[in-house]
């Protein structure tokens, strides 16, 4: 059937009626979440993450017991037992970090020297997608947004695999590998893809080389001229070691072990993880961060004036600026307290980054939000436990510096945090729990049935 503009304008408004009604039947009274003890995001009272699970790939650590009480201290982050600080100690000059992470994550033990290089082949020659799949999938009504058209790849390559449904381990691994492997490429190809067919820009699509990690092919096959310094790489590289993984009472991770626990296939169940991690509350709040400090810097013109600083945080506060949702973004976290330990890494990265790419003064401008944010937010808002500034905070000005577009923001999130999500996924399947249901209460009527002529 052909619409007119007329039949068009008829049901736009007969859509607006129904929005009104939705608004109105999906209102509830907020006093009953009181009332039946409701843990709203899964929170108790004072913010804490009601436990629906075990793990042990991950521990995120903010307190410390001290007479029976608890006490804010500086925040860990152990991977399979091991203190992120650590790790990231011991990386030195390597470049297979984020593989050596992810074999961590996956088998429960750090790979000695000959078990890297094998686990690194592996990965290597996984890193390529089926036969015309670039040009079939993701070069066909590319999406948007990066996300969806990552979410869509993963969806499309069920129709590729001749065993899609063995949900056994090998098979899971080996699909896991697979995903683990093409991320950067389906994240990239789709970037480019998007900017050739709605920014008119050159379109070049180049492989990837095995003998490079993968923050070096990812730099390489996104940038024109392919082209990367060794601190570029090692600075992507200790990014996504810091994204792989982060407990499992994250959103995406918690969706992970949700929609696995009802025994889906691995395609379904990573597709949902990544529809959890494009929220803006979630993976994509380091992009919410950049267009914060864009702002900052539009109204804040001399950034060493301190006092202007905390005059405008005050007003982005007070609801007076930027988004007008109070929010300083980047700063607090439903677990850490006096410090995120990824920012903390990621902080040092970004202040070497800044001095190569002559960016200082930007550096010490976030370093003088962080300290006079926390100071503001920790009196304005009578916050339960000290504020610390988040992994976000500093990653999307890291992403900036490297060159990195805001569309591949969370993709580059999703190359890493797949690592996690594929160990979790495994540890779901291999304790063969219940399906995950929590309760809902119902606090509607029963009502009779009224004819339809009757109503």
């Amino acid at each position: 059937m052909i619409q007119t503009d007329t039949d068009r304008k008829i049901r736009d408004i007969r859509l607006a009626e129904l929005v009104k009604y939705c608004m109105i039947s999906g209102e509830l009274d907020l006093n009953l979440y009181e009332e039946y003890d409701v843990k709203r995001g899964l929170r108790e009272s004072d913010g804490k993450g009601v436990l629906t699970g075990l793990t042990e790939i991950s521990d995120v650590v903010a307190f410390r017991t001290e007479n029976g009480k608890k006490v804010p201290q500086e925040g860990q982050l152990f991977y399979q037992g091991y203190n992120i600080m650590d790790l990231k100690a011991g990386f030195e000059k390597r470049k297979f970090n984020f593989e050596e992470i992810t074999y961590l994550l996956l088998f429960g033990a750090l790979p000695n020297r000959q078990q890297l290089d094998s686990f690194v082949e592996i990965l290597s020659q996984y890193r390529e997608l089926p036969n015309k799949f670039v040009r079939d999938v993701i070069m066909k009504a590319p999406s948007m947004d990066v996300m969806n058209a990552l979410q869509k790849s993963v969806l499309t390559l069920y129709s590729y695999d001749d065993n899609p449904d063995d949900i056994s381990i090998p098979n899971v691994l080996k699909q896991s590998l697979s995903l683990i492997a093409t991320f950067p490429l389906i994240s990239v190809y789709a970037y480019h893809a998007y900017q050739h067919y709605h920014n008119d820009k050159s379109l070049v699509i180049r492989y990837p080389k095995p003998e490079l990690s993968t923050a070096e092919n990812i730099l390489r096959i996104l940038r024109a001229d392919g082209q990367y310094t060794e601190l570029e790489a090692r600075v992507l590289d200790i990014a996504l070691v810091l994204h792989a993984e982060h407990g499992g009472g994250n959103n995406s991770s918690f969706t992970t072990h949700v929609v696995s626990s009802t025994g889906t296939d691995t395609y379904s169940a990573i597709a949902a993880s990544l529809g959890s991690l494009k929220g803006p509350k979630h993976g994509g709040a380091n992009l919410k961060v950049e267009n914060m400090f864009a702002d900052i810097k539009e109204h804040v013109h001399n950034w060493g004036n301190e006092d202007a600083i905390r005059d405008y945080l005050i007003k982005i506060i007070k609801k007076e600026a930027f988004d007008q949702t109070g929010l300083i973004y980047g700063m607090g976290h439903a677990v850490y307290t006096l410090s995120d330990p990824r920012a903390v890494i990621l902080k040092e990265y970004a202040k070497y980054l800044s001095i190569e790419k002559g960016r200082e003064d930007e550096f010490d401008l976030y370093e003088k939000v962080e300290k006079i944010a926390s100071d503001l937010l920790t009196s304005r808002k009578n916050l339960h436990k000290p504020i610390c500034c988040n992994v976000d905070f500093y990653s999307g000005f890291v992403y900036s510096m490297l060159g990195i577009p805001n569309q591949m923001f969370t993709p580059i999130f999703a190359i890493s945090r797949i690592a996690g999500w594929s160990a979790h996924r495994i540890e779901e399947l291999v304790n063969t729990g219940k399906i995950i249901r929590p309760a809902y209460k119902y606090v509607g009527h029963h009502r009779d049935y009224v004819e339809l002529d009757e109503r």
